[in-house]
């Protein structure tokens, strides 16, 4: 069985720099026409100057005779101005702004503290230069359970912005609850939209304890009950235009992974689009894959969809156990597994 599908875009994704970003570069590049690559570097990318380096060196990385295009993003902090959303939306390069309630997640330290009280004019500048927020939607008050901080997120912070600036075009990243689908769902189309990691999708918060603790499947927002997981596979597998494809592939050094307080992320730009195509097949809704994977996201940022095609054939596989590299080892998701969907040219 083959499927040939409109090559796909990532609308969220890690690249890191220097040696890790060298590393990485190529699996993104192999299956990807696009990426929105995240900004939370050491230090961040809060400029649009910042910006157009670190695109230059994702280019100046990528594999000879490779036409994949990184879209920038900037780091949204408590002094970003309205001028450097002017200066984003002139440079061509930047695509996003992303809102990190600081200490949510790796690296996210200098995000945001106030939304309402520091960010308002910027926000609304956003929306006057349409360009969407990039959301990870969870708070970070103590108080709140790990696993509620995204429904919790959503009450307190998504809806009120919602009905103070409507107008705001907003990616919910990395959804992972029943609550998120069901408020992407009662927003208006076009203007509030999520992407979908392969992890929340195949994954319940079983895995992070089967067989002894499993930090490889260790993310930030958190893998969640099984209930939320099908709530999130019932929308992408439905057909709405409102969700498409985001990896939230987060590559870290094995070492930094297997540790007393180990880093959240998975690595999964090996093998997203076999668990992509497995989760659509399970649902009887081949035919959807392709607008999940190559339409709905350019379609909401404005951009014209990819002209090539890439080929899905099923034809089993075995993940590699890891990527070895001179700095060390990154474990990939379902590392040693064997996988039925394999991405081919």
């Amino acid at each position: 069985m083959e499927l040939t599908i409109t090559q796909p875009d990532d609308w969220h994704l890690h690249l890191r720099d220097g040696d890790l970003l060298e590393a990485v570069i190529s699996h993104s590049a192999k299956h990807f026409g696009r990426a929105i690559v995240m900004p939370n570097l050491t230090p961040p990318i809060t400029t649009t100057d910042a910006a157009v380096a670190y695109r230059e060196s994702i280019l100046k990385a990528l594999p000879p005779g490779s036409n994949f295009t990184p879209l920038m993003t900037l780091y949204l902090t408590d002094v970003t101005t309205r001028e450097e959303i002017k200066l984003a939306r002139k440079s061509g390069v930047v695509y996003g702004v992303k809102l990190y309630p600081a200490g949510a997640t790796t690296n996210s330290q200098h995000g945001v503290t106030d939304l309402f009280g520091k960010c308002l004019p910027v926000l609304e500048e956003m929306a006057e230069q349409n360009i969407p927020l990039l959301v990870h939607g969870e708070v970070t008050d103590p108080n709140v359970e790990i696993f509620d901080r995204e429904k919790v997120f959503v009450e307190t912070v998504l809806k009120p912005l919602v009905q103070r600036l409507p107008q705001l075009k907003i990616v919910m990243e990395h959804i992972t609850t029943e609550d998120a689908v069901k408020f992407v769902e009662s927003c208006k189309e076009g203007y509030v939209a999520a992407t979908v990691t392969p992890q929340h999708l195949v994954l319940n918060r079983n895995a992070l304890f089967q067989g002894g603790l499993q930090p490889h499947n260790y993310c930030l927002p958190v893998l969640k009950a099984e209930i939320h997981r099908q709530a999130i596979v019932s929308a992408v597998t439905g057909g709405s235009r409102r969700f498409f494809l985001g990896t939230d592939s987060a590559p870290h050094e094995r070492k930094k992974k297997e540790c007393p307080c180990g880093s959240a992320g998975i690595y999964n730009s090996p093998v997203a689009l076999s668990l992509y195509a497995k989760i659509f097949e399970e649902a009887g809704a081949l035919d959807k894959l392709e607008a999940f994977t190559s339409f709905n996201g350019p379609d909401f940022y404005g951009l014209t969809r990819n002209k090539s095609k890439i080929k899905l054939r099923k034809n089993p596989w075995k993940v590699p156990s890891s990527f070895s590299f001179q700095f060390g080892e990154i474990v990939p998701m379902f590392a040693g597994e064997t996988l039925d969907w394999e991405p081919c040219s």
